[in-house]
C-alpha cells in the first residue's frame, strides 16, 4: 500500500481530437488577426481626430470677433475631447495583451495536443502574460491616466 504522499507524478490529461484542436487554434489565430486590425483602425481614427481637433483649435485662434467666454468654452471642450482620446492608447495596450494571450494559447494547445516532430520549427511566442490586464485605468480625467 502506498503512503498518501507518494502519489504518482502523472498529471491528469484530456484527449482531444486533432481536428478539434486545429479548429480551436485556427479560431484563436483569426481572433488575434482581427484584434490587430481593430488596433490599426483605432490608431487611424485617433490620428484623424487629433488632426481635426488641432485644425479646429488653430481656427479658433484666428477668430477675433467671438465672445471671449464662448471661445474659452469651446477651447475647454476641445481640450477635454483630446484628453478622452487617451483611451486609444489604453485600448491598444489591451488589444496587444489579449493578442499575446490568445496566440500563446493557440500555440500551446497545438504543441500539447500534437507534440513536436523532428525538424519541425516551433513558432516563437512570448510567454503568456501573467497579469490579467495591463491597463488599470477606469476613468478619464486630465492627468489621471495610469497605464502600468
Amino acid at each position: 500500500m502506498q503512503a498518501p504522499n507518494s502519489l504518482p507524478a502523472e498529471k491528469p490529461a484530456v484527449q482531444l481530437p486533432v481536428m478539434l484542436v486545429a479548429e480551436v487554434q485556427d479560431s484563436l489565430l483569426v481572433v488575434t488577426h482581427d484584434l490587430a486590425r481593430l488596433d490599426g483602425l483605432l490608431a487611424h481614427t485617433m490620428e484623424n481626430l487629433m488632426e481635426r481637433f488641432t485644425r479646429a483649435l488653430d481656427r479658433l485662434d484666428k477668430l477675433s470677433k467671438v465672445d471671449a467666454d464662448a471661445l474659452k468654452e469651446v477651447r475647454d471642450a476641445l481640450g477635454s475631447a483630446v484628453t478622452e482620446l487617451q483611451f486609444q492608447d489604453m485600448a491598444s495596450q489591451l488589444i496587444t495583451h489579449t493578442s499575446k494571450v490568445l496566440q500563446g494559447c493557440a500555440y500551446r494547445l497545438a504543441s500539447e495536443a500534437m507534440g513536436q516532430e523532428d525538424g519541425e520549427a516551433v513558432p516563437f511566442v512570448e510567454d503568456v502574460p501573467e497579469r490579467p490586464n495591463p491597463v488599470t485605468q477606469d476613468e478619464m480625467d486630465a492627468g489621471s491616466i495610469e497605464l502600468f
